[in-house]
């Protein structure tokens, strides 16, 4: 059946849900490259699985692993259902959530409890979701700050999605001025703020771009996962009709190192197919401090907030064998030997 994209900006983001729930909605021939990123195994790891401790800080909030619930919906009841689940899993599990873009919230205020998950997760990192484009459409620090707030969240997360917008009727195509915008905003929002791609990957010419303007964080939103260009042919279209343009993104281990190298400093989220917790690992070997996972999540979600946590909790599990059987004993051990392999090979090179 051929998907006609609604006028209603609430009933796509319903569209949005079933196109990313079928597998036509991932990429086709781009991996995200961390299959290919060895990890170390130790015969003897002289620790207890139970002792390795996967706890982090990330935006000055204790995680008890280093997992962000991804960025996937919100603006209709179904929506709000899968945002009530997710924030449910977190909360018990004690890791992050990020909602998925709040500008229907902001045009529809009959919306906003979609987004409103806070009394269900007290004591989680929330994060709240704009896009970029909509910075050079009459958004500013006010609209920002009234998306964090009204959900009662701590930080901000500013997606850009060039490739999407370009395949959608009618999307957000002038993009020009937006790096200017952005630096005149930052300085004026009292949260801490972390510009993501949405899965077409940072490429490391963005990040030295944008390494000064004052982000908390990059989510390099890697390709190999879903194609949001993809997703919005499925939903326009009823197939995918630009299968080549919708394979164009940065893998997400390539992204990780180019964001790695060209801003050092700046703390990195690493999401784009992260489907395993040896995924995970691989990532944090990379130089992410905390990982992202949203679409392996979506079906659990539709279902209960305990199959969400089932999923989550298998997820984390692996992570910790991976550690386990890599000889490392906590997060920060994996990040160290990450750093001292990249700057073995700077000196090399």
């Amino acid at each position: 059946m051929t998907l006609v994209r609604p006028p209603d900006i609430a009933a796509r983001k319903l569209r949005h849900v079933d196109a990313c729930l079928l597998p036509e909605s991932q990429y086709a021939g781009v991996t995200t490259g961390l299959e290919a990123v060895p990890w170390p195994y130790r015969a003897l790891p002289e620790r207890n699985l139970s002792d390795v401790d996967l706890g982090t800080t990330f935006l000055g909030r204790r995680l008890s692993a280093p997992l962000l619930i991804g960025a996937m919906t919100g603006g209709a009841e179904r929506a709000g259902r899968i945002n009530a689940h997710l924030a449910r899993a977190a909360q018990n599990l004690g890791i992050g959530l990020m909602l998925g873009s709040q500008r229907v919230m902001l045009e529809r205020p009959d919306t906003a409890a979609t987004f409103q998950v806070r009394e269900l997760a007290p004591d989680i990192l929330l994060v709240g979701n704009l896009g970029g484009a909509q910075f050079l459409l009459g958004y500013g620090a006010k609209e920002a700050v009234r998306a964090v707030r009204t959900v009662g969240a701590e930080a901000l997360a500013i997606h850009v999605n060039p490739l999407q917008e370009a395949l959608q009727s009618g999307g957000d195509t002038n993009w020009a001025g937006l790096t200017a915008r952005l630096a005149e905003l930052l300085p004026q929002l009292p949260f801490p703020v972390i510009l993501k791609e949405v899965g077409h990957g940072l490429d490391a010419r963005t990040v030295a771009a944008v390494s000064g303007l004052g982000f908390a964080a990059l989510d390099v939103a890697g390709a190999g996962g879903t194609s949001w260009a993809r997703v919005e042919q499925l939903v326009e279209r009823g197939a995918v009709i630009s299968p080549d343009l919708c394979e164009v993104g940065v893998p997400t281990a390539q992204a990780l190192r180019g964001a790695r190298a060209a801003a050092p400093q700046t703390p990195l989220i690493a999401s784009g197919g992260i489907r395993t917790g040896l995924d995970a690992a691989r990532a944090l070997l990379l130089g992410a401090q905390v990982v992202a996972v949203a679409r392996p999540l979506l079906a659990p979600a539709l279902d209960s907030a305990e199959a969400a946590e089932d999923w989550l909790a298998n997820f984390i599990h692996e992570l910790r064998v991976a550690l386990f059987v890599g000889g490392y004993g906590d997060v920060s051990a994996v990040r160290a030997a990450g750093a001292s392999s990249r700057a073995s090979a700077t000196e090399s090179g």
